[in-house]
């Protein structure tokens, strides 16, 4: 074969450079649910810049003065309650989305990139995981950030934790980053058919609430397009469900301290509408890949305590897409769009 032929077949569909390696990212989770280790992962989630960009000046004595004496407690005994068998779901269902990732790209590929998992905070580390993928002789790295939209104290902290990393090696690999895939239609798919299995199931509840993580209103005025990118996924996913505009509500979720969050509220429009006669709710959080505390327990145990408080009676929560098919399909068009012509 001559370079001319070489250079043809590497651009085939199917092909991939055997160079390239495959890096997903989540935020992480706490090795055990105790205080002990929640202080540990709080201490270097809470010391971002990205997720706290208050002045260090006024911050850390106050992390280190008073919130990590405080918060961890807490903290773990919410983690207890939703802890799994294989640790932390977030995790144990990161270790499965990576090998149905790993089984679907080998279906597509021939040869199929490499891939590892690595986490902002806590174990595994992303240094770890960009590290495995070099030792397997990956030069070229796709990063797939698990964040459907894009937040500068998710998908933006992930970048500062590689640059972290890859300061230090000789060689630099080619990077790729994703950034968001909040409109990719096989995502929206995948989340409208999850609903749709529910409702064929179990039937239709009056109102559909599409709860996203909320973020500071100071952050989105500074331009993160974070506001603007969960509303598009909850107008997609909605029209995706043929709902009218009465029956759904995108809102904001795990807000915290005293400043003013992005609205409305997931706790406070719960309480209103079963205040004002709604019987029956679903939830589901589209800005979420895989099952975690934030949906575990504030939303499945917290927030559906609220709303039966407040005279609702039917609450249920749509699990994240986790490592459903349709959802790992949707992760491997993303792939596959990414590593053309590399």
């Amino acid at each position: 074969m001559d370079s001319g032929s070489r250079a043809e077949s590497a651009s085939e569909p199917g092909s991939v450079p055997e160079s390239t390696g495959v890096l997903l990212t989540n935020l992480g989770s706490p090795d055990e649910p105790t205080r002990a280790a929640l202080r540990r992962y709080l201490a270097e989630f809470l010391a971002d810049r990205r997720v706290i960009d208050l002045p260090r000046a006024v911050w850390l004595p106050l992390l280190h003065g008073v919130i990590l004496n405080v918060r961890p407690q807490r903290s773990a005994k919410l983690y207890q309650r939703v802890w799994m068998a294989e640790g932390a779901p977030l995790l144990a269902i990161g270790r499965r989305q990576l090998a149905a990732l790993d089984a679907e790209l080998r279906r597509r590929f021939d040869p199929p990139p490499p891939l590892a998992l690595g986490m902002r905070y806590g174990n595994p580390p992303i240094r770890a995981a960009l590290r495995s993928l070099r030792d397997r002789g990956c030069t070229r790295i796709l990063v797939l950030p698990l964040y459907p939209q894009y937040f500068s104290g998710t998908t933006g902290s992930t970048f500062d934790a590689l640059a972290a990393e890859l300061t230090g090696w000789r060689r630099v690999p080619a990077l790729r980053m994703v950034s968001d895939y909040h409109d990719d239609p096989a995502y929206v798919a995948a989340l409208a058919q999850s609903v749709r299995r529910v409702w064929e199931r179990e039937g239709e509840p009056e109102r559909l609430l599409l709860s996203f993580h909320g973020i500071p209103v100071r952050y989105a005025r500074a331009g993160d397009p974070y506001p603007r990118q969960c509303q598009r996924t909850a107008n997609l996913l909605a029209e995706a469900l043929g709902l009218p505009y009465e029956r759904w509500l995108a809102s904001f979720q795990s807000r915290f301290g005293r400043e003013k969050w992005l609205e409305p509220y997931t706790d406070v429009t719960l309480k209103a509408w079963a205040a004002a006669g709604v019987k029956s709710v679903d939830v589901v959080c589209p800005g979420f890949a895989a099952d975690c505390l934030e949906t575990l327990e504030e939303i499945a145990i917290l927030n559906r305590g609220f709303f039966l408080a407040a005279g609702g009676e039917r609450f249920r929560y749509i699990p994240a897409l986790n490592d459903q098919p349709d959802h790992i399909r949707a992760l491997a068009d993303v792939v596959e769009r990414n590593v053309q012509g590399w």
